[in-house]
């Protein structure tokens, strides 16, 4: 099994799409979002961020439309409730420096459990937040997990969808 899942970053990115950290068959496969009921492709797709579904074995072609992929923290678990808070506080540097050095246009954070470490917060909206991070626009997605049955497709669909519009506004 790989130990870490590497970036799929460049510099000046649109947007950086941050999960919390890998799940276990991204690490063992070396391939973001890669688990069988991880919905990621399919909604940046159907939000518009890609012309046709990215399958992970290519997650690499993501960058092609302006789009990055980390993880806030590197250890793989099959669950993100298995991350201690100490362990977002230690990678929290790390983080704010990756983002500093490649600045994306957009930082957007899947699921709110690690911008809430980050930023401090116990409260946070889905949606753009009212602080930056290192010069980049901070918006906070559902995770797009297959655990998370919160949110049906078509509800991450329209929550990453108005990320989509937020880019090409700004694009103008």
């Amino acid at each position: 099994m790989t130990d870490e899942l590497p970036d799929i970053i460049a510099e000046h990115l649109t947007v950086l799409f941050c999960g919390i950290n890998p799940g276990m068959t991204a690490a063992a496969t070396g391939h973001h979002f890669a688990g069988r009921n991880n919905r990621f492709w399919r909604v940046v797709h159907l939000a518009g961020f890609t012309p046709a579904e990215i399958s992970p074995q290519d997650d690499h072609t993501i960058l092609t439309y302006g789009c990055g992929v980390t993880s806030v923290v590197k250890r793989p678990t099959a669950r993100a409730d298995q991350l201690s808070s100490e362990e977002f506080v230690a990678a929290a540097t790390d983080f704010k420096r990756k983002v500093a050095r490649h600045a994306p246009r957009f930082v957007a954070f899947l699921g709110k459990a690690a911008y809430a470490v980050l930023s401090g917060q116990r409260d946070i909206a889905w949606g753009l937040q009212p602080t930056r991070m290192e010069g980049a626009a901070i918006w906070v997605l559902p995770n797009p997990s297959g655990r998370n049955r919160a949110f049906t497709l078509d509800h991450l669909v329209e929550a990453y969808r108005q990320l989509y519009a937020a880019c090409m506004v700004e694009e103008r």
